[in-house]
């Protein structure tokens, strides 16, 4: 994977708003704890607080600072639910299983809000729903169908019409939609900082800049070796996502990093905030190439979509991000875009998050193909139940054998053909 970004996709404007936040000393010594966890993420970070409340103690190794990774770049929104639709987890997992993953993935967008609640972080949420956007009649008949499935596990989603979705939305560009009413949207970093907050107040200890540099078994602990210090524990999560290293190279060849880019404009004057998403949603579309976009607490607007993997595609994609935000609201025209960034979600083969026991006190949960607002967050309490030492088959996810993605290292070459072959498709309207 893919550890530094280039100054192209450095402009955060998550992290031009950032709050206050007390830093994270790098580890210097010699510490132990029941549980050590690697990746301060949204995973790790709720599996850390999760784990204090059981009163486990508990250190995170992170190797630059809380939510640097996806956590701290992504489009902010807090979408309930799994990709693939509800039955086909039921299909592949089996009724008890599948019944369990539909309502840990159907509650985890409440479980993200109850937390933001309960330890009074302060991230801009809206619970304000998860607005789904068809692009064309297929696009819509699939909404249609996840309506119809999620109505069969008790989530009553609403299906818009044109008229609804430019009324929620402020353009035309959609024939339809669906919202969600258990999703929404936040500051996806200040939530990340937030969790960090609260873990810490729990007693969870967090090192930045405190890279693993090597994890070995050591009798019945492991031992992880940092820079300047090291840490005994007796139970390990990998909690990487889209930035795992060689530090485990079947993890690491495992998922595929996708960059996601995103833009965003200076705060837009009240006039154009008025016709613009005027029920605060964060849409995000039916497109293979979906577009998802937002307005933040201040009134500017942001774009996200699909990157690339080097400068000049990365670019050539966030050019695509102003031009098709300017289609949708032709009164951005004017305005000025102020940030521009990114980062690396993990991609899996098959589009279920993974979880995964190495069988010696690891295990590691990651691939959330976008949705890892939500999921990762109630990934980090199923792995703090794995550490507490529940067993597998009461867990609220399946744990499944870790698989290397074949011809791994031409990941860039295969990501950048499926981006070119769905984007002819979506310009063809299929």
């Amino acid at each position: 994977m893919i550890q530094n970004e280039e100054p192209v996709i450095a402009n955060s404007l998550w992290s031009a708003t950032a709050n206050p936040s007390a830093p994270c000393p790098e580890l210097q010594a010699d510490v132990s704890a029941d549980v050590a966890i690697v990746g301060a993420g949204f995973t790790g970070l709720s599996a850390a607080l999760h784990l204090a409340q059981m009163g486990r103690s508990v250190v995170v190794l992170e190797a630059q600072t809380p939510g640097w990774g996806a956590s701290g770049r992504n489009g902010g929104q807090v979408n309930p639910g799994l990709i693939e639709a509800p039955n086909d987890a039921i299909a592949r997992f089996g009724p008890e299983m599948g019944q369990r993953m539909i309502r840990l993935s159907g509650q985890a967008g409440q479980l993200v809000f109850d937390l933001i609640a309960e330890h009074h972080i302060q991230c801009d949420a809206r619970p304000v729903g998860w607005l789904r956007a068809a692009h064309n009649s297929t696009g819509m008949q699939s909404l249609v169908h996840k309506a119809e499935q999620w109505a069969q596990h008790g989530a009553d989603l609403k299906l818009l019409s044109r008229a609804d979705v430019v009324q929620a939305i402020g353009t035309n560009a959609y024939i339809g939609g669906l919202i969600d009413p258990r999703g929404g949207n936040l500051h996806p970093l200040n939530y990340a900082l937030g969790l960090c907050d609260a873990a810490r107040a729990a007693g969870v200890r967090i090192y930045g800049q405190s890279r693993v540099e090597k994890l070995e078994r050591r009798g019945a602990e492991h031992l992880l070796v940092t820079k300047r210090g090291q840490l005994r524990a007796g139970r390990v999560l990998l909690c990487t996502n889209g930035y795992s290293g060689p530090l485990h190279k079947g993890l690491q060849q495992s998922v595929v990093p996708i960059r996601s880019v995103q833009v965003a404009t200076e705060p837009l004057s009240q006039e154009l905030r008025a016709g613009i998403l005027p029920g605060l949603h964060a849409p995000s579309d039916t497109r293979r190439l979906l577009s998802y976009f937002r307005m933040d607490a201040a009134g500017r607007f942001v774009m996200g979509a699909r990157g690339g993997y080097s400068v000049p595609a990365t670019r050539a994609r966030l050019a695509q991000a102003r031009a098709w935000s300017i289609k949708l609201f032709p009164q951005l025209a004017q305005v000025r875009w102020a940030f521009e960034w990114g980062g690396y979600i993990a991609a899996t083969a098959d589009q279920y998050p993974h979880l995964h026991d190495f069988g010696n006190g690891m295990a590691a949960g990651l691939g959330y193909n976008g949705r890892g607002v939500a999921m990762a967050t109630a990934m980090g309490k199923v792995l703090a139940d794995w550490a507490s030492g529940r067993p597998h088959g009461e867990l609220d996810f399946p744990v499944t054998p870790l698989r290397k993605i074949p011809f791994h290292p031409l990941y860039p070459f295969g990501v950048e053909t499926k981006v070119a072959y769905y984007r002819f498709l979506d310009g063809v309207g299929l």
